[in-house]
């Protein structure tokens, strides 16, 4: 019996295995976690004991950065938010919402979109500019062109990434070409969603860091956030934090608000503020006995 550590590359079926850098272990989780109901994640770093054929046990996670509960994924560096110029048509709110996410559970985030040789520069700006105000990195890039995707790795080489979108913006594509692998690409359906393909959670070495390949990114919940600090997770909005006329103020219909005269004056897009708006709605409805 022997001891290693590593990181948790891909769970399946109750199987981890885990890369120590030398080698890859297939492993079982120890019983305790079970009692802890803390369950090995695919990023994790864990230490393992090693038995006969190259197989073991995870006996402890080691602290981690951050993590996720839907897909259960862990130690995120970077979360790229992928939409689609065209086919299906970009989806600001899903955007805003993983953007969100990243904020709160303290995760870089670049925005991308794919597809860019369906329509206009003008239309690529219009949404590229939207989250550039924001003050985030976004970059446009076509899969099928093979364009922009050298600056993405460049951004995210060395890093653990997530790409997080709608089915059909072409994140397998995307990842196909970054990571060298053939990944399997689904089809658009009639309404524009494509077909999931990936069934369990896996990192896959890109460079010198890794990316996961993962379903139910495009389905990431807004787990434990309260209305009242929603403002605070779109930093074009904090960076006013105590200019509005009144203390707390939502940003919705609220006199003095430095938030909505910013939108008048182009500071901050008019597709962010919807998207909060929106977001806002749902959180407030939201009981304290159901965050989790």
């Amino acid at each position: 019996m022997r001891t290693a550590s590593g990181t948790i590359i891909k769970g399946i079926g109750g199987f981890y295995y885990v890369d120590t850098g030398s080698e890859i272990i297939e492993c079982r989780a120890r019983g305790k976690f079970r009692k802890t109901h803390e369950l090995p994640m695919v990023g994790d770093r864990v230490e393992v004991e090693v038995g006969e054929e190259n197989t073991g046990s995870v006996v402890k996670i080691l602290p981690r950065r951050n993590f996720l509960v839907r897909p259960s994924v862990a130690n995120i560096d970077v979360l790229v938010a992928v939409s689609a110029a065209a086919t299906p048509e970009p989806d600001y709110l899903l955007a805003d919402k993983l953007l969100v996410v990243a904020e709160h559970r303290n995760i870089e985030a670049i925005v991308c979109i794919n597809k860019t040789d369906l329509v206009s520069a003008e239309e690529t700006e219009k949404f590229l500019s939207a989250y550039r105000r924001a003050g985030y990195k976004a970059i446009a890039v076509c899969a099928e062109r093979g364009s922009g995707t050298d600056e993405l790795f460049s951004l995210i080489d060395g890093k653990t990434a997530a790409f997080a979108g709608l089915s059909g913006v072409g994140k397998s594509s995307l990842l196909s070409l970054i990571t060298g692998r053939d990944l399997a690409v689904g089809g658009v359906s009639k309404i524009e969603r494509g077909k999931h393909t990936t069934r369990h959670v896996e990192l896959i070495p890109a460079g010198s860091g890794y990316i996961f390949d993962t379903p139910g990114f495009s389905r990431l919940e807004l787990e434990d956030i309260r209305a009242e600090e929603l403002r605070m997770l779109f930093p074009e909005m904090a960076r006013l934090e105590g200019q509005c006329r009144f203390r707390g103020c939502n940003h919705v219909a609220e006199p003095g608000c430095a938030v909505l005269a910013a939108v008048e004056s182009g500071e901050i897009a008019e597709s962010r503020l919807k998207s909060y708006k929106e977001i806002f709605d749902v959180l407030k409805n939201i009981k304290e006995w159901e965050l989790k």
